[in-house]
Formats: C-alpha cells, structure tokens, sequence
C-alpha cells in the first residue's frame, strides 16, 4: 500500500539483550506492519467500516418497509432516493413524513440518515429537510465533460456554479457530494485530481462511484486516495449485469478497496449499489449476501489495523 515507511533497526546491545526467537518475531511484525500505511501503524483507533444502503433498492415498497428491509439485512443506515426511475421515497419523506417523521421512522429500525440522492429535484428542493432530520450528504451529478486541456478551467467554473448550494449545505449542517460518471466532467483519475487541487470548500467532496472508474480501466485504490478527506460518499458498486454489481455476487475482489478506504481513514458509510430492480425477494436475498460480504471485510480490515498497531 501506498505511504508506508517502516524502520526497522537493531544495534548490537539490544541484540545482545535479545534471542533469536524474540527477534525473528519482531521481524515478522515489522513486516507485516510495513504492509500497513504510516497512518495505520501508530495513532489513532482501528478504523471501522460503516455500512449503509439505498432505498431505490425497494422502490417498489413504502418508505416504511424500504426501512425495515434495509435495517433487517443488518445495514447501519440509509441513502434515500429522489424520483430518479420514479423511486417516490425522498418526495413522499418530504410531503408526508416531513422532517420528523423521517426521524421518528429511523429511530424505530435503529438507522441512521447518511444521505439523499438528488438526481431528480436537485440538492436546492430537499435542503431543508436534510438538515431538519439530522444532516448528512446530498449526492449529485457533476457536468457535460471537456476536453483535457480545459479540465482545470471548467472545473473552477463548475465549483463556482456550486456556491450557493454550498451556502445551503453551511446552513443545514450538511454536504455535497459530486459523483463520478461515464462521459461528464467528474469522470476519471485526472478529474478527480483537478476536483481535489481547486475544492476550497469543507462542505463539498466526492461521491465516488467504482462502477464508472472500472469501466474506465482506472484504479479505484488510487482513485480512493486521491480524495483522500474529500471522499463523502462510497459506493461498493461493481462493473458487471445485473445482480453482479453487488459487492460479495460479482468477481471483483473489493479487498483492495477496502484497504484503501482504511488507509484515509474514511468517515463515511460504504454504500453497498446496483442498478437494476429485480424484484424484492430476489434484492433482500442478494443484499444480504452483500452486506455479509462487507462485514467480513470490514472485520479482516479491523484486524489487520490491531495487528500493525500490537
């Protein structure tokens, strides 16, 4: 992994004072800790991996029992989605359950709100409700892509475009976050350097999408690092069919992933993703499978953390 630095040095009087068990196992932990970033090694807790998913899973369902699903499968919270393919959760939050009862409804499945997808409506029509029902991140598209040369001008323009909507994040507490996309502006490893070098604001960051970087060829592990603090939002979402996309069902190895988004120490919920409405019996049985997936990994990267810092 990137940004390891481990020394290992012995001067002759310790190694006196040493047997050659003793030592060949402090060689080993010193290996295993080189395998670990400088951040891992030293200071700070184990990071733990937080898992959430999005209500647009079961947007053939109530909010209500989107909830209960989504909490049953053993995910922490919750991404709710605007109209984006007539998902109705965020209107209906918004026109029935209003602030608190979208509040009361979490409470009640022990979810916790990480997020509102607004693709459709816009960031601007559920800024207020976010921020009444606890805060959390608002998730949007960037823009029309450009040219290479042209990716630092239209990035700057872009971000000007956003301030006031980051007027209405400072006001409600809350965060927008710009997702990745096949053929847009936020797409692949150089926009996501030129997002990072020109984002002067605290409430703006990434959503980072793997699907769109895999489909790319580009490295999700570096993409992951490149955002570093500025990552917000993470999907676990393949580039496969179907029920593939889902973390744990296709064949990418999300280890490394995984890894990456320990090494920034990621604040947010891993958002296990897919496109795609199979039906509910057959999304609840493969969610869970993912979340499962998840779990397991996150416990492995736990470990691993313990193990650099013993």
């Amino acid at each position: 992994m990137l940004g390891a630095k481990v020394f290992f040095n012995v001067d002759s009087a310790m190694v006196a004072g040493i047997d050659r068990r003793g030592l060949m196992k402090s060689a080993a932990l010193g290996a295993v800790a080189g395998l670990m970033p400088a951040d891992r090694v030293v200071g700070g807790p184990p990071w733990r991996m937080r898992l959430s998913t999005s209500s647009i899973h079961f947007m053939e369902l109530p909010i209500e029992q989107a909830c209960e699903k989504i909490a049953q499968l053993g995910f922490e919270a919750i991404d709710v989605w605007s109209a984006h393919e007539g998902c109705p959760h965020l209107d209906d939050v918004l026109n029935r359950l209003g602030p608190d009862g979208l509040k009361e409804l979490l409470a009640r499945h022990k979810l916790r709100l990480f997020a509102f997808s607004t693709y459709s409506g816009g960031y601007a029509k559920y800024a207020e409700l976010l921020g009444k029902a606890g805060g959390g991140v608002a998730v949007q598209g960037s823009a029309g892509p450009c040219r290479a040369e042209e990716l630092t001008a239209r990035m700057k323009q872009f971000m000007e475009g956003l301030k006031p909507l980051l007027d209405l994040a400072e006001k409600y507490d809350s965060y927008l976050a710009v997702e990745n996309h096949g053929n847009a502006l936020l797409d692949g490893i150089d926009s996501f350097k030129a997002f990072v070098d020109n984002n002067t604001s605290r409430r703006l960051g990434i959503a980072l999408a793997p699907y769109h970087l895999q489909r790319r060829g580009d490295s999700v592990p570096e993409a992951i690092r490149i955002c570093g603090r500025q990552l917000r939002f993470f999907y676990a979402w393949q580039n496969a069919e179907g029920n593939e996309q889902l973390p744990g069902i296709g064949p990418t190895d999300m280890t490394p992933w995984i890894g990456a988004l320990a090494d920034i120490r990621y604040r947010g919920y891993v958002n296990a993703f897919m496109h795609g409405h199979p039906g509910t019996e057959i999304m609840t049985a493969n969610l869970g499978k993912a979340c499962d997936y998840l779990k397991e990994y996150g416990r492995k990267a736990q470990t691993t953390t313990r193990i650099s810092r013993s």
